[in-house]
């Protein structure tokens, strides 16, 4: 579905998408009403303020809420039928305890945070999150205190090898319409991304849990009941190496889809052989986390109950996560709305010619978009293309267009809020509440990309 011609000025859609996160925050802080029905009843309203004819009205909801959840859903159960096996048969403790083992407590959140750059390489944010969630919430359960100091490491990792990374598909599109190799990116990348991470998430990770408590929560695995931990305590636990290779088969299958589509999109590869298809199918993150789930089931479960007993064990941890999935959706549902609206188009003709340097100027462009519409991806290919005349007529060298593209990424992580489904997925699954989020993640992901920005704008000056 393609957005609008937008019916208003720029200015008035800014105080249109402003005012529909007032009322959605009040709603959800204020009236107390829950998240979902606030989401919902803010993006119909929002959609009418904005100018959709009614009839078009319903077409446009499903637009960010069908995309969004199309893919959560799957994800998420997936990888909580994961998680509740971990937790069941003491594999997550396995892991932490040989993680812990290796690093010590001190350092368990710096090695949950190493752990997930190596994982975000191939796999996107909220895929690697939800892989993830049992590991942080079983090293949290062990050694107490607030959550943040395990999960804001791990989750900002993610993020980071995200936005700025080859092969995902952000940074590739960016990298793309400016004119920049994808191969330098990736190389020029994975410093950048590194060091932002650990100034920009660990470092201030650990102020920000020793200033705000989460409880642990048990969203993620429900309440285990007595009947699962009597199963589970007569189980066998699985060893690290079977733990850690159940881990490595979603990194490994989603490796081939991500960067098999990045061969094909750069033209090295073509997409209509055969074996590109069928590995890029292993690949596709569903599909993964399935295969990953069935060989949880085979390795984990069978060995030590029945396939009935172990269908009982999975499908409890469906019920916990239900408004986990509608919550998400509707986040995307309302970052669809002013998506569709207009707002992207309009800013970008606004700040086509603002008169500054071309990296601040990249920066500020995607900073503005992610905060108008939510998505960092549409943040990065539509400040990508906004700036690419202007890349062109500057003739800049390969580094510096790397060094662009990074800038791009860097304004497309700032000020993740309520219009952005991964916060949503990020404010559920660590059990915290719309408040303590915007003071938590929006604040993590503001200070990574001011870090990627800062490294990025210091390079530009001296290449």
């Amino acid at each position: 579905m393609e957005a609008i011609e937008p019916q208003y000025g720029t200015v008035t859609l800014l105080l249109i998408a402003a005012g529909a996160v007032a009322v959605l925050l009040f709603l959800i802080m204020k009236v107390k009403l829950h998240a979902f029905v606030a989401l919902v009843l803010v993006s119909v309203l929002t959609a009418v303020a904005v100018g959709f004819e009614p009839g078009d009205i319903p077409d446009v909801l499903m637009y960010g809420f069908a995309d969004t959840i199309g893919g959560v859903a799957l994800l998420v159960a997936f990888g909580v039928m994961l998680g509740r096996l971990l937790e069941v048969t003491g594999g997550a403790q396995t892991l932490a305890d040989t993680l812990i083992g290796r690093f010590g407590e001190k350092r368990a959140p710096l090695a949950l945070g190493v752990a997930s750059l190596l994982f975000g390489f191939p796999i996107f944010f909220d895929a690697g999150l939800v892989v993830f969630v049992p590991i942080i919430l079983t090293v949290a359960r062990r050694f107490g205190g607030s959550v943040l100091y395990y999960a804001l490491p791990a989750a900002g990792a993610f993020a980071a090898m995200h936005a700025v990374v080859p092969p995902h598909p952000g940074p590739v599109a960016a990298a793309n319409l400016i004119g920049a190799n994808v191969g330098l990116t990736l190389l020029i990348g994975i410093p950048i991304a590194v060091t932002a991470w650990y100034v920009g998430v660990m470092l201030v990770s650990r102020f920000l849990g020793a200033r705000v408590h989460v409880p642990v929560p048990d969203i993620i695995f429900g309440e285990v009941r007595d009947g699962d931990k009597a199963e589970g305590a007569g189980w066998r636990a699985p060893s690290f190496g079977t733990v850690l290779a159940l881990l490595l088969i979603p990194l490994v299958l989603i490796s081939f889809n991500t960067v098999l589509t990045t061969l094909v999109d750069t033209d090295v590869l073509d997409g209509d052989q055969a074996w590109v298809g069928y590995l890029s199918l292993l690949g596709i993150t569903p599909v993964a986390l399935l295969i990953t789930v069935l060989a949880a089931i085979l390795l984990l479960g069978r060995p030590n109950a029945s396939m009935a007993t172990v269908s009982g064990i999975v499908d409890r941890a469906l019920g916990p996560v239900c408004a986990i999935i509608l919550i998400t959706g509707a986040g995307g549902m309302f970052g669809g709305v002013l998506e569709l609206s207009g707002i992207g188009d309009a800013l970008s003709e606004s700040l086509s010619d603002l008169g500054i340097s071309l990296i601040l100027q990249a920066f500020v462009i995607a900073a503005l978009l992610r905060v108008a519409q939510g998505s960092a991806t549409v943040a990065l290919t539509t400040t990508g293309g906004l700036i690419a005349g202007a890349v062109a007529d500057a003739d800049l060298g390969d580094v510096k267009l790397v060094l662009l593209v990074a800038a791009i990424a860097a304004g497309a992580t700032v000020l993740s809020h309520v219009n952005d489904s991964g916060f949503w997925l990020v404010s559920r699954l660590f059990g915290m509440d719309e408040k303590t989020t915007l003071k938590t993640w929006t604040v993590l992901e503001t200070t990574l990309g001011l870090s990627v920005f800062a490294i990025a704008a210091v390079l530009w000056l001296v290449v």
